[in-house]
């Protein structure tokens, strides 16, 4: 009998792993920004940040499946862990010594996206030998509530923080990589790379993730309706629901409420999988997520009302939190072990990439079309990605495994004690709406 979640000791240290790490993160996400705009007052050198860490992410997330599927990943982890106190330790005596350059912030910034691109598939091959198969979604939906609430809390604490001083939002981020790394340090077991020869860069390597979920009809056809198409449309449905509700601009109100309604769906949606067994009902929930998001868009095309927005997204953020655990659960099941760290930078990247491009397509359809058709055509997205997500029949079969290839090399078994699989200790990637898997 397979040893509880709340008994798996390992599985504790990740999850504090994780909080420590991701509250850190959260405060100086919010705090990283601000610092640079009371420094230079400049909005531009400001959201330059951002963009260079999205940026980082997305360049690096395939070799950093690459690396994690070589290197023991316990190991992987640590040096990261490392890497980033390092880099959080020069900003924060920078910030407290009264000047923190711009290239020190955007090296910082640069370097802890680069790191947390290697951290996170690693994680998941980690976690993979740390928990049993028949326990994924409930391990999986406890690291989503955690990671949901840390969201709700920790850009509150970190602007808190910075109020009183700049540099307390960073000594904070410290003293969690600190803790985080301390967890980490004593997690006994071990998930054993295949080692293999070539360049981390090769095509084969940095494609062996994307060719896996190619030759899967369900999970290829997931990820590119629910995870592409659903994450764009949904990234607009929000954005354009932001501005109107905000007035233009002038009141930050209606639009605010919409966004912590989203992040209350999601948080909501978290702490519900481990009743409704997602990875059991996954295609329904997959459906029903869609739908609801073209019903969303529908109502808000005729009623102008931000209590109404919120509700909805809301639902369909749950919604989508929910069916995201459950694939999650069924793409780690399926995922050889030898595959699971480009398995997961792959799946990520994929959910990624349209994120920056949902706001933009929002507000470009709200400036051209104004409010109403702006969500009409956002509607006609979402209904068409429902339609093929209810009609095809990939998604009707399920994820069924490819044969297993008797050529593939053995696993170099540095440690003897690797067990079966899980999710992240960290958010991979960040659930920023339906599709974001």
């Amino acid at each position: 009998m397979a040893t509880p979640l709340r008994s798996n000791r390992d599985f504790r240290l990740l999850w504090m792993s994780g909080l420590f790490a991701v509250l850190g993160s959260q405060m100086s996400a919010l705090a990283l920004p601000l610092l640079i705009l009371k420094e230079t007052g400049s909005a531009v050198q400001a959201g330059t940040v951002g963009t260079v860490s999205i940026c980082a992410v997305l360049i690096t997330m395939l070799p950093g499946g690459v690396m994690a599927d070589r290197v023991e990943r316990r190991r992987l982890m640590r040096l990261c862990d490392v890497g980033s106190l390092l880099a959080v330790t020069a900003l924060t005596v920078a910030v407290w010594n009264g000047h923190a350059p711009m290239v020190l912030v955007l090296l910082v910034a640069t370097a802890g996206a680069v790191l947390n691109s290697v951290y996170a598939p690693a994680a998941f091959g980690l976690l993979r030998a740390v928990v049993p198969p028949d326990q994924m979604g409930q391990a999986t939906a406890r690291l989503q509530a955690r990671t949901a609430t840390v969201r709700l809390v920790g850009p509150l604490v970190g602007g808190a923080l910075f109020g009183v001083h700049e540099a307390l939002p960073f000594t904070a981020q410290f003293l969690g990589l600190f803790l985080s790394t301390v967890c980490v340090a004593l997690v006994r077991t071990r998930s054993a790379a295949h080692k293999k020869a070539g360049s981390v860069f090769s095509r084969d390597e940095l494609t062996a993730g994307l060719g896996f979920l190619w030759q899967l009809p369900y999970l290829r056809t997931v990820l590119l309706v629910f995870g592409l198409g659903m994450n764009f449309a949904f990234g607009a449905l929000t954005f354009t629901a932001l501005a109107v509700f905000s007035e233009g601009g002038r009141s930050g109100l209606g639009g605010g409420f919409v966004i912590t309604c989203v992040s209350a769906g999601a948080l909501v949606g978290a702490l519900l999988a481990p009743r409704l067994s997602p990875d059991r009902h996954i295609r329904a929930l997959l459906v029903i997520t869609c739908w609801s998001c073209v019903l969303t868009a529908g109502v808000l095309a005729w009623l102008s009302s931000p209590l109404v927005a919120g509700l909805l997204c809301a639902v369909c953020m749950c919604l989508s939190t929910v069916a995201s655990i459950g694939f999650l659960s069924t793409l780690l099941v399926v995922t050889p072990e030898d595959r699971v760290g480009r398995v997961q930078s792959a799946a990520s990247f994929l959910s990624s990439i349209v994120q920056p491009f949902g706001p933009l397509a929002g507000g470009a359809l709200l400036t051209a079309l104004g409010p109403r058709n702006a969500f009409v055509v956002v509607g006609a997205v979402l209904a068409v990605s429902a339609a093929v997500m209810t009609l095809a029949p990939s998604v009707r079969s399920g994820a069924v495994p490819p044969p297993a290839n008797p050529a593939a090399p053995e696993a170099d078994a540095e440690d003897s004690d690797a067990r079966a699989p899980q999710a992240a200790p960290r958010p991979v990637p960040d659930a920023a709406g339906p599709g974001a898997l």
